[in-house]
């Protein structure tokens, strides 16, 4: 009994195999016709004695009682001639993996829609008690007018050997499609052709790390399905958070960020490029051709041989025997009927069209050979050697001046005659004139290179090398870098809009060590701080002690990030107890950015604790975070 399949073959009396489209592990995937109803359909055929046999069977039965458009359904399994194979419908279209691969990834609203409709259609198939198993890019089928079609909805996870999937694994890869669609990678679990995601520190990164411009909503809710699968990373949630608990609440935060969808499916068509699409070619139209005039041919016609006169009747002549050559009419010769080379003549056909042309092309003229020219001028009669006089452009009116020097083929006059030896128009060559000039000409360019990038070191506020420039100190700051240092400063991190009250107190008093390499930082936040984010800050209390004059304080942050929204303020407390809530009013000082920040206030202030106030974290990845090594105060 053959258990092989190749095209041409008829299985159940109906489907013809035409096409085999991917061979592994013992099993074919075939596109097939069925030839009762008239279509194409998808064939996949394995052993009735593998292993996978029974289940394949079991996932097409569990896949065909989901009924929506966008699955392509199970239309038949049977198992016969010792062959197992499930038929599907047949969809056209372009696989997601295709796609990225060829073109890029998708827009992000595009990649929101594709994975919203897919989510949508999986939450359809999980009411049913159905699951995918293997939902990677080559599963998902984008057609012409930018409708999905899901592939494989059970099936393709029994093919593979894999246990029936779960809803988690299949919201996993709702994630893994999700990131493939912004960054063109695959994280997900499940097997795909397309490149992995990068990871670091066995982490995956998030698609906002992979690829610029990725709108924070999707970063995050990305971020919330991979932190279902493993155990989830230190950070600090802001209160409201995507629902990632199910494929519908998925499907609906998606399409929260897609907001109007009028025109999406069309939208997504028109950024699928023609990878596969067969497209007619046009030929140029042709003239046709016009009948032959053989009157405008200048080809001479032979004439037919005269037939002989009849001889007038005469006694006749002794018979003799003829000779052996002379048994038929004299064969033409070749001139007679002249062809063109190569070309054999048959029969007694008019061949006029290939005879040769009696007018022979005209003959090339005769070559002329130029004058013998000399590698040496001749040597002068008298030895003395005269340059020619200048040609005029053009000739002067009346003939030549008198007394000129005739012009001749040679630069060198070997006559003697009345012109005068001394008078010559030739501009000698000075040498080296040529390099000098190429010389001033590059020494220009490299000028007008330096003067532009001084000018553009300048517009940027550095100096003409590039660096940062100097700043002048004030009055103030003058003041507080001869103020001494302040010992015995006690720091605590404060955090009263916080439903905890502290941020990392534990490595609060790090800041006060005098070693650089301690710190303390903030908690990662997804929200910058401010009026709209979580909350509008987080602050350390310095304890002086007692009542001092302070002059200034120093922050040495540790840069990792962008340090552009980095702010901070410095705020003195009256009283002798430690402030509790946030500071209001305005700051005696502020500073932004990175490194080294100055705190200097206008005048010196009074005051036992002082509190400095983060209103902007810088941005590390795509998270928030502050980092301080040391804190200086300087007083008396």
């Amino acid at each position: 009994m053959a258990t092989s399949t190749r095209s041409g073959d008829v299985l159940a009396g109906r489907y013809r195999l035409i096409d085999l489209l991917s061979e592994s592990g013992g099993g074919r995937f075939w596109r097939a016709h069925d030839r009762v109803l008239e279509r194409f359909v998808a064939l996949h055929v394995i052993d009735q004695d593998d292993a996978r046999a029974r289940d394949l069977v079991e996932a097409a039965r569990t896949s065909a009682r989901v009924l929506d458009p966008r699955i392509l359904r199970v239309l038949d399994a049977e198992e016969e001639d010792g062959r197992c194979f499930v038929v599907n419908e047949w969809g056209t279209g372009i696989s997601l993996d295709i796609l990225v691969t060829h073109d890029g990834p998708l827009s992000p609203r595009n990649a929101a829609w594709l994975v919203a409709d897919i989510a949508d259609a999986l939450a359809r198939a999980h009411a049913a008690g159905v699951t995918h198993g293997r939902l990677n890019p080559e599963n998902v089928l984008i057609d012409r007018y930018g409708a999905v079609r899901i592939i494989g909805m059970c099936v393709d996870a029994a093919l593979h050997g894999l246990s029936p999937g779960d809803v988690q694994g299949d919201l996993e890869d709702l994630g893994g499609l999700l990131h493939c669609a912004l960054t063109a990678t695959w994280p997900g679990p499940s097997g795909s052709i397309v490149p992995a995601a990068p990871r670091e520190n066995d982490t995956t990164l998030s698609p906002r790390q992979v690829v610029a411009g990725v709108p924070q909503p999707l970063d995050v809710l990305w971020r919330e399905l991979d932190q279902r699968s493993a155990a989830p990373r230190w950070r600090r949630r802001g209160a409201d958070h995507p629902d990632v608990s199910s494929a519908a609440s998925i499907a609906a935060e998606l399409l929260a960020f897609v907001g109007d969808p009028t025109g999406m499916p069309e939208k997504l068509a028109r950024a699928i490029p023609p990878i596969n699409e067969l497209r007619p070619v046009w030929l140029p139209a042709m003239a046709d051709p016009l009948p032959h005039d053989a009157s405008r041919d200048d080809i001479p016609v032979v004439p037919a041989a005269p037939e002989p006169e009849p001889e007038p009747a005469s006694e006749p002549e002794p018979e003799r025997e003829p000779a052996p050559e002379d048994t038929g009419p004299p064969i033409p010769l070749v001139s007679e009927l002249p062809t063109e080379a190569g070309m054999p003549v048959f029969g007694d056909e008019d061949v006029t069209w290939l005879r040769t042309r009696s007018t022979p092309p005209p003959p090339p003229p005769p070559f002329e050979e130029l004058p013998e020219r000399p590698l040496f001028a001749p040597d002068p009669p008298d030895g003395v050697r005269r340059r020619l006089p200048p040609v005029p452009a053009e000739p002067a009116p009346g003939g030549p001046p008198p007394g000129a020097t005739p012009t001749g083929f040679w630069p060198w006059d070997t006559d003697t005659g009345p012109g005068d030896p001394s008078a010559t128009g030739e501009v000698e060559t000075v040498p080296g004139r040529s390099w000098l000039r190429l010389a001033m000409a590059v020494g220009l360019a490299v000028l007008l290179l330096v003067a532009v990038a001084i000018a553009f070191n300048l517009g940027r506020g550095r100096t003409v090398l590039g660096g940062d420039p100097e700043r002048t100190p004030s009055t103030a700051e003058t003041t507080s870098g001869r103020a001494g240092a302040i010992k015995g400063v006690v720091a605590s991190a404060i955090d009263p809009l916080g439903t905890d009250g502290e941020e990392n107190q534990a490595l609060s008093g790090n800041v006060v060590d005098g070693d650089p390499r301690t710190s303390w930082r903030t908690e990662t936040y997804y929200d910058q701080l401010g009026p709209t984010g979580i909350k509008t800050g987080v602050g350390l209390v310095l304890d002086l002690g007692r009542a001092r004059t302070v002059a200034g304080v120093e922050v040495r942050m540790v840069d990792e990030g962008v340090m552009g929204p980095n702010r901070v303020g410095l705020y003195p407390v009256a009283g002798t107890t430690a402030p509790a809530q946030a500071p209001t009013g305005t700051p005696v000082a502020t500073d932004t950015g990175g490194g080294r920040l100055t705190l200097t206030p206008g005048e010196p202030v009074a005051a036992r604790y002082l509190v400095l106030w983060w209103t902007a974290l810088p941005e590390v990845g795509s998270d928030f975070r502050a980092e301080v090594s040391e804190v200086v105060v300087r007083g008396g």
